[in-house]
């Protein structure tokens, strides 16, 4: 059956778990690289608690090269979709080249700028909580930012691939990468041993191996075909592309927002905290939150995963016109996403002691896992909601509807993301840091519900319009 033809004419379930599943994968094995990095860094005796810090306060930067990324990888996949779905394949290829070109060209600009500032960069991320969490900070940091081009174009390009009918290769592009880093990452800690550094390297290995298995597919692609000498900077097409890929970007971008101003509160009260105040014990905040963090990290890949998955067949059936078949998986997506983040909350209530276990709990002080327990179970206890608010987000981008997603976007993460962290510790103090998670994830919640009755009522409308004119 024709690719294209099939997005409009096979089950919704089917062609979700055909685009999605794959795309889950990739994206939590992508969510492995700084999770698999801190697993091993918190079990090495001599890092502990002070490297899972220190790798918190770097964590941010890369979301931030993600942004960036994404912005242009989302975007050029959401138009190609668009473009093939109304058969304009000239406009699809001329996007395509020049998504690769400005991915090349931003991920080298935005390293350097990392390089030139890295000292404030770190200490503005809340990596100078103590000397120690400081050195080992500066050490991650350069050689994770040495390697920020082949992570953007990797992580950034892997939604083209989906776009281009090829999910499964996209999965293994990320899966191989993940693996490098895995296989390296208790060698550079442990054997040889190099510490942060190590951890560091081990990551940049996997990465390029990514970068390098997706040029080679692009270079490939089944529905368009792009040549080196047309890579270029393209501003009429990027006009067309890139304001679809805006949220991506937002709501990268606004989290590190709200985890710039989590983190400063962090090391802010700990300091202030009768207990955490103690030098010994001043980075163990900063650190759970980060260990917190990498588990939603976690599910929100899995949500996304199934959201991006949906977006080329939701992007091409508006494109098509076939608003009830839109309606219909969007209704399906977020009872999906429900039922992840349900799962996700079980686990996170029910046994967050086994999950801290994971992250050298063994080496650290009985406060440690005291704080890690309340967190988990505080911090993640509106994760279904989050779950549902982010689908939404990028099924609305997928449809075209880049100023509600993005300013949905906007409030959770930059509005609420970052004034409740700043607002609540005034009168919770260090609890009221972890309380402002569950507050925004409410808040934004309700108004999601608004914009999806709204985009229903849409659909619906210009379905039976549709069916009218058919009719007639």
């Amino acid at each position: 059956m024709n690719h294209n033809f099939a997005l409009e004419t096979e089950p919704l379930g089917k062609l979700m778990r055909k685009f999605s599943v794959p795309c889950v994968i990739s994206l939590l094995v992508g969510a492995l690289y700084n999770i698999v990095d801190q697993i091993f860094i918190a079990n090495a005796s001599y890092l502990g608690s002070y490297g899972n810090a220190a790798n918190t306060a770097v964590f941010p930067l890369t979301v931030a090269a993600l942004a960036l990324a994404l912005m242009i990888g989302d975007g050029c996949s959401t138009f190609l979709s668009l473009s093939l779905g109304a058969n304009k394949t000239d406009d699809a290829k001329r996007a395509a080249e020049s998504a690769v070109f400005v991915s090349v060209i931003g991920s080298l600009v935005l390293m350097i700028i990392y390089l030139i500032f890295s000292d404030s960069i770190i200490r503005f991320f809340g990596g100078n909580v103590n000397e120690q969490t400081y050195a080992f900070a500066k050490e991650y940091f350069f050689y994770i930012t040495a390697g920020l081009p082949f992570y953007m174009f990797g992580q950034g390009l892997n939604p083209l691939i989906r776009a281009d009918g090829s999910p499964k290769y996209a999965m293994f592009a990320t899966l191989a990468g993940a693996l490098t880093n895995v296989i390296l990452d208790p060698v550079l800690i442990y054997a040889v041993p190099w510490g942060m550094k190590g951890a560091a390297i081990a990551t940049v290995a996997g990465q390029l191996v990514t970068a390098v298995l997706t040029l080679r597919y692009l270079m490939n692609m089944n529905t368009v075909h792009l040549t080196l000498s047309d890579l270029k900077i393209d501003p009429e097409i990027m006009k067309q592309y890139v304001p679809l890929g805006i949220t991506s970007f937002l709501s990268q971008i606004s989290l590190v927002a709200s985890m710039a101003a989590v983190n400063s509160m962090v090391m802010k009260y700990s300091i202030l905290d009768p207990l955490f105040g103690n030098p010994e014990y001043t980075q163990i905040p900063m650190a759970v939150i980060g260990i917190v963090m990498k588990f939603f990290q976690i599910v929100i890949s899995a949500v996304v995963g199934t959201a991006a998955g949906c977006a080329p067949v939701a992007a091409y059936n508006t494109g098509a016109g076939k608003n009830q078949r839109v309606k219909d998986l969007f209704v399906l997506l977020l009872k999906t996403e429900a039922a992840i983040g349900f799962c996700a909350l079980v686990i996170a209530e029910a046994f967050p002691r086994t999950l801290i276990s994971l992250f050298g709990a063994s080496n650290e002080s009985v406060f440690y896992t005291e704080f890690a327990v309340k967190t988990f179970r505080i911090y993640l206890s509106m994760i279904v909601l989050a779950c549902i608010n982010k689908a939404s987000f990028i099924y609305l981008q997928a449809l075209g509807r880049a100023f509600l997603s993005t300013m949905l976007s906007m409030v959770r993460e930059v509005v609420l993301g970052v004034a409740l962290p700043v607002i609540l510790p005034l009168v919770y103090g260090l609890d009221g840091i972890l309380f402002s998670m569950p507050a925004a994830d409410l808040i934004t919640f309700a108004l999601t519900v608004i914009v999806i009755l709204y985009i229903f009522s849409l659909l619906e409308k210009n379905a039976q319009e549709r069916f009218s004119m058919h009719s007639a």
